[in-house]
């Protein structure tokens, strides 16, 4: 139970920070809707991202990690504990974690290097100011990993290439939503109102990816993930209906965010290698990066009330 309540507290966390960019875009896309169309988005957005996207996901990965077992199985697994399909997932674990790992490493590069933000160290500038190595240190990162398991298992290779493709997939995605944010911020945009609710729908779904993909870093029990990711997507509507103007005083939660994606990505590809970590490893890093970051934003807000 103790083990539990920190895998889920840690999952809660996890889902609030890496989120905060989604919940901002919502947050302005929500002041240019009408009513009727704000209020659909709140009920029916909160249905679908929390217990749509975010309950099928989990299933959804892990029985794509296992071809072999049937969806029912996969439910079975995740809620009945029957041991002979536990120790079937169990064998698969390393082909789940590379794939995420890939895909949570490269989201947190891709935000090192090509991402503008605001500047935690002087070393992010630095980074930044070097957009192009992206492309080179991704592709070598890439190699190195894909070498590693052709070593231990081909199929984790191709767990590593399929984590890859669903970074690229889904970067693309979010590249687009920054330039329609754009254009509906400009007032440019020709969207109606329904569309803009279709748009919220396309990319909480988008972001809800990270948050999934990330949550098997700290435990592959379907149960805590639900629990967790549920109970964090809410508290992030919550936040995007009456506190994003507290949390966009916060400069450096994205930081934060990242980093904390980047290093469940290591966690994951490491223990695909045959690397143990105890149950608290990843919550922990979780709570001290936000607190790190919470710090630095709070120091900036009081430097610049001075």
């Amino acid at each position: 139970m103790f083990s539990a309540i920190i895998v889920i507290f840690g999952l809660i966390i996890f889902e609030v920070i890496s989120s905060i960019d989604n919940a901002i875009v919502n947050a302005h896309v929500l002041k240019t809707l009408p009513e009727k169309q704000k209020k659909f988005f709140l009920l029916w957005g909160m249905l679908i991202a929390v217990f749509l996207v975010r309950g099928i996901l989990p299933f959804l990965i892990i029985w794509l990690v296992n071809p072999a077992l049937s969806f029912v199985e996969v439910f079975r697994f995740a809620f009945s504990g029957d041991s002979s399909i536990s120790e079937y997932v169990e064998k698969s674990k390393p082909l789940l974690l590379l794939g995420g790992g890939v895909y949570l490493y490269l989201v947190a590069l891709a935000w090192l290097f090509l991402e503008e933000k605001k500047y935690a160290f002087l070393v992010e500038h630095f980074i930044h100011r070097k957009s192009a190595w992206f492309y080179a240190i991704s592709s070598i990162s890439l190699t190195a990993i894909i070498y590693i398991s052709l070593k231990i298992d081909p199929i984790l290779a191709l767990s590593a290439t399929i984590g890859s493709t669903a970074f690229f997939i889904t970067d693309g995605f979010k590249k687009n939503a920054e330039e329609k944010e754009k254009e509906l911020m400009s007032g440019k945009s020709g969207m109606g109102a329904w569309s803009k609710v279709l748009y919220l729908e396309v990319l909480d779904a988008s972001f809800s990816i990270d948050g999934v993909i990330g949550a098997f870093a700290f435990t592959i029990s379907v149960p805590l993930i639900l629990i967790g990711n549920g109970i964090g997507a809410i508290v992030v509507r919550e936040f995007t209906i009456r506190g994003m103007d507290i949390i966009t005083k916060f400069a450096y939660l994205k930081n934060g965010a990242m980093y904390s994606i980047g290093f469940l990505g290591a966690i994951m590809i490491l223990e695909s290698f045959g690397q143990h970590y105890p149950f608290w490893f990843a919550p922990m890093n979780t709570l001290l990066l936000l607190a790190i970051f919470l710090y630095l934003s709070y120091r900036e807000l009081q430097l610049a009330k001075a």
